[in-house]
């Protein structure tokens, strides 16, 4: 049975009105916890006054976007087995942080990425560049999460015109920066334990509904769900989507390699560390943002298969927003109106909570590292670096709304592929070299930095995401010269190469004016956590 496309917006009143209270709900909590938000701490880090539990499920919903809502479930239910790899990168992606990065880069920064790369080495030219990859990065993640509103707001309302699903992703702007002037990280952070406990309640009580209609045989759902795909029995096995030819295997590669690399070096979740008063805090919150991922993406799976039982790949490839339908559409087959309105509006809740903690993120590292640290030698006004970053967070939302329309209809889950590939190529090697390698010099955190940001961007633009392609961007041009989707495979070993040889090059410890008895002091800083705090 398919669904009709215009009546499953079904009742938009009934949707804006659902959407409305929870949103009115989160800006109230955002304003009740915001109010001693008076320190540049209280503003960017919360004052570290979570717990490793507060702050892990606070993660895990700055983790859990659109992209994993409704991208991966419509990647699933569209191609089976193939979407469904999109989780398990998300999730091992996990394993780096944990092992590698919580605990050392809680010990040595403060507030952002650029108080950890910049702290052994020249700080004016460092924090630059960490701020240059952050901003890049966030803006690329941001993407993601408007097209998806978009997507959401085409099927809710039943808008079809680029003009409509444009107002929409305006408001969600409008409404993210809010969030962000208001709450600053304590207020973010409480929105985003909020929504995910929201996402997890409502995706177990889809999974329990859909595996019950089977008779809890999850055979006979992925049975269903080859009957009513496309596909047929491809969605049950590899190869749907990246096994046609020997180039898409080769961009499944690439997809993996940023996926597992880039959760350790997205400067949302990097910034999160900091809310956690010491460093065990730090690792215990990894530790349970993982158990909360184990959960979800495990839903994911059974809602990707039943949205293709229930709805149909036609239907949900054919509707508003695409792949990213599929979980709205099958809300509406299952549960009415009412469903539909709540599904939808924590997937806004979703989409809001992950942009803010994105602009907080971005404008932070704006503020703390190019306007207090650059421009100001670390001298700024009183008041003025958190001034500068509620500037710099209107700034940011206006460029995300504009790119947010530019890449409607684009998969979400894809989408934030590419900002994986961006923060694997940019940050992890600068990350990993700095916590690890007493050679590091600041010649090679810039050429890695630069290097890695600008291969992947390159290597972007000339992909079949932005043309080429009927589903890239500018689907009408072709100057797509790299073949593959994701540029991960090149520019990641590319930035670790580069690297190692801007050290070399570069001059020696105690020669120029990097400072080798910082090395020492954040060794024992980074390892024990004295003079952390």
């Amino acid at each position: 049975m398919s669904i009709n496309l215009a009546a499953a917006a079904g009742n938009p009143g009934l949707n804006v009105s659902i959407f409305v209270g929870v949103v009115a709900i989160t800006l109230f909590i955002v304003y009740r916890v915001s109010s001693r938000n008076t320190t540049t701490a209280d503003y960017y880090a919360a004052g570290g006054a979570f717990s490793g539990m507060q702050n892990g499920i606070a993660l895990s919903g700055d983790y859990l976007s659109a992209a994993s809502f409704l991208g991966i479930a419509g990647a699933i239910a569209i191609y089976g087995y193939d979407g469904f790899l999109f989780s398990i990168g998300f999730l091992v992606a996990w394993l780096v942080p944990l092992l590698l990065v919580a605990e050392r880069f809680r010990n040595t920064g403060r507030f952002t990425m650029g108080d950890v790369v910049s702290f052994r080495m020249r700080q004016r030219p460092v924090r630059a560049a960490a701020a240059n990859a952050t901003l890049v990065i966030s803006f690329f993640y941001m993407l993601a999460q408007m097209a998806g509103a978009g997507g959401l707001v085409a099927l809710l309302l039943d808008v079809h015109t680029k003009g409509g699903q444009a107002l929409v992703i305006c408001v969600v702007g409008a409404i993210m920066v809010l969030y962000v002037l208001v709450g600053g990280m304590k207020g973010t952070t409480w929105v985003q334990i909020v929504k995910a406990v929201l996402l997890l309640v409502c995706v177990s009580l889809m999974s329990v509904f859909l595996l019950g209609k089977f008779g809890f045989d999850l055979g006979s759902l992925l049975g269903r769900a080859a009957d009513k795909n496309a596909l047929s029995n491809l969605v049950l096995e590899p190869g749907a989507r990246y096994g046609k030819t020997e180039t898409t295997k080769l961009d499944f590669v690439s997809l993996s390699l940023a996926l597992v690399l880039g959760a350790a070096a997205l400067p949302h979740v990097l910034m999160r560390f900091y809310t956690v008063p010491n460093a065990y805090q730090a690792r215990r919150s990894v530790v349970w943002a993982i158990w909360a991922m184990v959960f979800f993406y495990l839903s994911t799976l059974v809602i990707g298969y039943g949205a293709s039982a229930l709805v149909g790949s036609d239907a949900i490839v054919n509707a508003p927003g695409g792949e990213n339908s599929a979980v709205p559409l099958l809300a509406f087959h299952i549960g009415g109106t009412v469903l539909l309105g709540l599904v939808s509006a924590i997937a806004f809740t979703t989409i809001l909570a992950v942009v803010a903690g994105l602009t907080l993120t971005a404008s932070a590292s704006f503020a703390h590292d190019v306007y207090a640290n650059v421009l100001k030698r670390g001298n700024p006004e009183p008041g003025s670096e958190i001034k500068v970053a509620r500037l710099t967070a209107i700034v940011i939302g206006c460029l995300a709304v504009g790119g947010g329309i530019l890449a409607t209809g684009q998969n979400v889950a894809f989408l934030v592929a590419l900002a994986f590939a961006l923060a694997a190529s940019a940050n992890l090697p600068a990350i990993i070299y700095t916590l690890f390698w007493r050679r590091f010099n600041t010649t090679g955190t810039l050429w890695s930095i630069y290097g890695g940001l600008a291969s992947c961007l390159v290597l972007i633009l000339f992909s079949p995401v932005v043309s080429g392609a009927p589903t890239s961007i500018i689907p009408g041009i072709d100057f797509a010269l790299f073949p593959l989707s994701n540029p991960g495979l090149v520019s990641i070993p590319l930035s670790f190469a580069l690297g190692i040889a801007g050290t070399f090059v570069g001059e020696r410890k105690g020669t120029g004016k990097d400072d080798p008895d910082r090395d020492d002091e954040m060794e024992v800083r980074s390892v024990t956590g004295l003079g952390s705090d």
